[in-house]
């Protein structure tokens, strides 16, 4: 048998991470999902349909996908429970993939399955209450519709996701005791750290400065007046796509290498 990977020995872990702990998955996962819905709802009665739709899809997708990444090695949390864990008969990719994915696949599929529901029922609901006789009908039918998963917002929240759920998932294994609370500390210093250094740079670089953008922009003071160095859309966009994927591409490889540090 392959010590790497086994298809048979890969979906027999997979069935027992899913079911042996119900509360972490199926319970958190059921319990997004009921917050969604009322979430969903509290925002359309006070903001209207469109805030529901991207603040609802943005907080569910990337908040929920991080708080279960962070629990997708939470067998560390104590010697006993670790100490199982890595003595099961499947090799470190395989417990690293079975952890990939139910935070990763199985966690978005479910939520957007269900997000479609709740949305595409309150989209419907919204369109019968319209007066079909009124002159701003239409307008109103068109201004409204289901929230598009490749439209331009749904687009900026994936990457999102990737990044915060990668990065819970690698704290999961650094972090034995609330590794939701001191991976989210650690992310936050890291970000705060970046946008410091690339702030000094642009000082020492250009000056006294307005503002600057890691990777896009640089606004100069000029006396009175504001100047803006901007890099090329291009460069700007391709660095930035290079970094949706770069980020989380290196914290699942990390991830993989500190679970093999753990079973040393």
């Amino acid at each position: 048998m392959n010590d790497v990977f086994s298809w048979k020995r890969f979906f027999h872990l997979l069935k027992k991470a899913l079911l042996e702990r119900p509360v972490q998955t199926f319970g958190f996962t059921g319990l997004i999902l009921a917050l969604t819905l009322i979430t969903y709802f509290i925002i359309r009665t006070q903001m209207g349909l469109a805030a529901a739709q991207i603040l609802t899809f943005i907080w569910g997708l990337t908040g929920g996908g991080a708080f279960l990444a962070s629990m997708a090695f939470a067998y560390f949390s104590s010697n006993a429970n670790g100490s199982s864990y890595l003595s099961l008969p499947a090799s470190q990719f395989e417990k690293w993939l079975c952890a990939f994915i139910i935070a990763m696949i199985l966690y978005p599929i479910v939520y957007l399955l269900f997000f479609r529901t709740v949305d595409a029922t309150f989209v419907e609901l919204y369109h019968r209450g319209l007066d079909p006789e009124s002159p701003l009908y239409k307008r109103e039918y068109d201004d409204v519709q289901v929230f598009s998963f490749v439209g331009w917002q749904a687009i900026k929240v994936y990457p999102i996701f990737l990044i915060l759920s990668s990065a819970a998932q690698l704290g999961s294994l650094y972090f034995n005791k609330a590794p939701f609370i001191k991976t989210a500390l650690w992310f936050c210093g890291i970000c705060l750290g970046l946008f410091l250094i690339n702030w000094l740079f642009a000082v020492i670089l250009f000056g006294k400065i307005d503002g600057a953008v890691p990777f896009r922009s640089v606004d100069i003071l000029v006396g009175k007046e504001v100047g803006s160095v901007e890099l090329p859309k291009i460069i700007f966009v391709s660095v930035q796509r290079a970094l949706w994927y770069a980020i989380p591409a290196l914290f699942w490889i990390l991830s993989l290498v500190r679970l093999r540090e753990k079973e040393f």
